[in-house]
C-alpha cells in the first residue's frame, strides 16, 4: 500500500526556519533525487525542508489521468493522511510558522489533491507539472480554500500530464477562487525549470517576510 515511509530533513531546523517547506516527490523518484534538481537551487535561507519518501517510489499505481478506481481512491486515500501527519508534524516543531507545499509531477498531483481537502491548509502551493488525479466527472473534494496561493506549471507536451489535464485544473482553482498563477512552458522537458526554482524562491522568500506571496517572479 502507497504511503509515507519515512521522511528527510533539509535546511535549518524547523525551530529556527523563517519558513517551512514539504517537498514531495514524482513516481519513481526520491527526496535525494529532489534535493539535487530542487532544494539545492534554492537560495531563500532559513528554510526548514521536509521531503517525505512514498513507500516503492509511488504515492499511488495509476495515471493522474486515469478514472478514479476503488483501488486508486484506497492508495490515495493512504498518502493524503500521510502527507497530512507530515505537515501537522512539522507545524508543530515550529507553531505559527508560514509552510509551503510543493512537488514536481505526481508529488505535484498529490500535493494538488491534499490542498482541495481543506485540511492542514498550507500557507501557499506549488505544484511543478500537476494536475488532479481522476477525471473531471469523477467525485473529488472540492474544499480547496478561497484566496489560498497556488502556483501551477505545465510543460506544452509533458509526456505524463497532458495540457488539457493542467487546463482543467486551472479551471478548477479558479473556481475554488485561488489567488492563482499558471505558467506553460514551450518545449520544456519533464523537469523544474530555472523560472520554477524562481517562483518557489519567491513564494519562500515572502512567506519569510510576513508578505502575501506576489507570485512575481519572471519567466
Amino acid at each position: 500500500m502507497p504511503g509515507v515511509a519515512d521522511i528527510v530533513f533539509l535546511g535549518v531546523a524547523p525551530a529556527k526556519a523563517k519558513v517551512l517547506c514539504i517537498f514531495v516527490h514524482g513516481r519513481s523518484q526520491s527526496p535525494e533525487e529532489m534535493e539535487a534538481a530542487v532544494i539545492r537551487r534554492l537560495s531563500a535561507p532559513d528554510v526548514a525542508f521536509a521531503l517525505p519518501r512514498a513507500k516503492n517510489k509511488s504515492w499511488y499505481t495509476a495515471r493522474a489521468i486515469d478514472p478514479l478506481t476503488d483501488a486508486t481512491r484506497t492508495e490515495l486515500s493512504a498518502s493524503l493522511q500521510g502527507l497530512a501527519q507530515a505537515i501537522t508534524d512539522l507545524r508543530a516543531k515550529a507553531p505559527g510558522t508560514p509552510l509551503v507545499l510543493a512537488g514536481f509531477s505526481q508529488g505535484a498531483c498529490l500535493s494538488l489533491e491534499h490542498a482541495f481537502t481543506g485540511q492542514a491548509t498550507p500557507d501557499a502551493v506549488a505544484a511543478f507539472t500537476g494536475c488532479r488525479v481522476g477525471l473531471p466527472g469523477d467525485d473529488r473534494p472540492t474544499n480547496l480554500p478561497s484566496s489560498l496561493p497556488v502556483y501551477l506549471s505545465a510543460g506544452s507536451a509533458d509526456p505524463w500530464i497532458p495540457i488539457q489535464a493542467f487546463a482543467e485544473t486551472v479551471a478548477a482553482l479558479g473556481q475554488a477562487e485561488a489567488n492563482l498563477r499558471c505558467d506553460v512552458f514551450p518545449g520544456r522537458p519533464h523537469e523544474v525549470s530555472v523560472s520554477e526554482i524562481a517562483l518557489l524562491d519567491s513564494l519562500l522568500n515572502d512567506l519569510a517576510a510576513g508578505r502575501t506571496p506576489r507570485m512575481e517572479a519572471p519567466r
